[in-house]
């Protein structure tokens, strides 16, 4: 029986026959170069082109094809070669004028451009100032806040109440403290609707309110459990209360290093006066307008996202009962929070983003 015209000899150094090997094992190389490399490798084997082509599942002109090719070109033979594309219709020039344009303008009685109103300004399609905006990271219609601290000790105190995140002292715990004030009891007008299977929790825009309270905190940084009460006010007289709470929870033998921001109430005379008397506790104030050092913070974000923002309490009682609930279970599962940052780094992001400001013009 005919078996085709003879073809001479595929024969593979060692060094091809193991790359082609591995090749042919590899799982992140494309299917089609895959199957190319076992091509090869059976013709190698001595089977001809119809044997490889039933059981490869190809045709004889494909296995013919790269079988030529690898005599010819060698493993590079095996590889797809490059297809000249549609040229692009929009220039280098007429990029460069659209970021500039994004950039250093505004558009009429406006804040910031929107892709519709630049793509009639430009006479470029929606899509593609889309597409050139997303390669070069513009987003026109984000901000960022920011606010630099005037403190004449910003230094002082990153150093050091970084130094107690990376370096606590020995015999002693840090607490971050602060009050989270004004989280309002609101009750959705009409009942929620559960969330299902292609269609998100249902709201109503509207809410009654029920009144207020304010959550204390402080943050133990090396376990991750958080102290609190909820007081219907924020005086200095339930703050001095708190630090009374804290003083009866933390063992007597340790130090109390307390980390806290510059409200008035944290620096009240009768504050002053009992944190006197008890030498145990050390008051670390973050830096003016610094309030991202304190690692509360971020608790304070975490319990507002997961069970007050989307709840709905008929009264002040019942949002207290939920704070509660949450604070009980988190404390449970409770893992510190993995402070990375340096003073030095910190202080590098701040240089940084004062030449930003600098070369603004303002």
């Amino acid at each position: 029986m005919a078996m085709g015209r003879p073809k001479a000899a595929l024969v593979l150094s060692p060094e091809q026959r193991a790359q082609l090997e591995s090749m042919a094992s590899s799982r992140s190389l494309p299917a089609g170069l895959v199957t190319r490399v076992r091509i090869v490798l059976l013709s190698a084997a001595g089977k001809m082109n119809q044997q490889i082509a039933r059981q490869l599942g190809l045709t004889n002109a494909t296995v013919g094809k790269w079988r030529r090719r690898f005599v010819e070109q060698g493993v590079a033979g095996l590889h797809d070669e490059l297809r000249p594309g549609r040229p692009r219709p929009i220039s280098d020039e007429r990029v460069a004028q659209l970021v500039r344009k994004t950039l250093e303008t505004k558009p009429k009685g406006g804040t910031h451009w929107s892709v519709r109103q630049i793509a009639g300004q430009t006479r470029l399609s929606k899509s593609t100032v889309h597409r050139i905006w997303r390669a070069f990271g513009l987003e026109p219609h984000r901000q960022r806040h920011f606010k630099l601290s005037t403190d004449p000790f910003f230094v002082e105190k990153v150093r050091d109440i970084v130094g107690l995140y990376l370096h606590p002292p020995e015999n002693a715990v840090v607490l971050c403290v602060d009050e989270k004030s004004q989280i309002q009891a609101l009750e959705r007008t009409q009942p929620m609707l559960p969330i299902g299977l292609g269609y998100v929790e249902g709201v109503t825009h509207d809410y009654r309110r029920h009144g207020t309270t304010t959550l204390f905190a402080a943050l133990d940084t090396a376990k991750g459990t958080v102290l609190t009460r909820c007081r219907q006010r924020h005086r200095h007289q339930e703050y001095l209360d708190f630090l009374r709470q804290i003083d009866n929870n933390v063992p007597p033998d340790l130090d109390v290093h307390v980390i806290v921001d510059n409200y008035a109430t944290h620096k009240h005379p009768r504050v002053k006066r009992w944190l006197a008397t008890r030498p145990r506790f050390h008051v670390h104030f973050t830096p003016t307008y610094a309030s991202w050092l304190n690692q509360v913070e971020i608790w304070f974000n975490r319990i507002t996202q997961r069970a007050i923002r989307r709840g709905t309490f008929r009264s002040v009682k019942e949002l207290v009962t939920k704070i509660d609930q949450f604070v009980e279970n988190d404390n449970q599962n409770a893992r510190p929070f993995v402070w990375t940052a340096t003073a030095d780094s910190i202080f590098a992001k701040v240089q940084r983003l004062c030449e930003r400001i600098s070369g603004t013009g303002h």
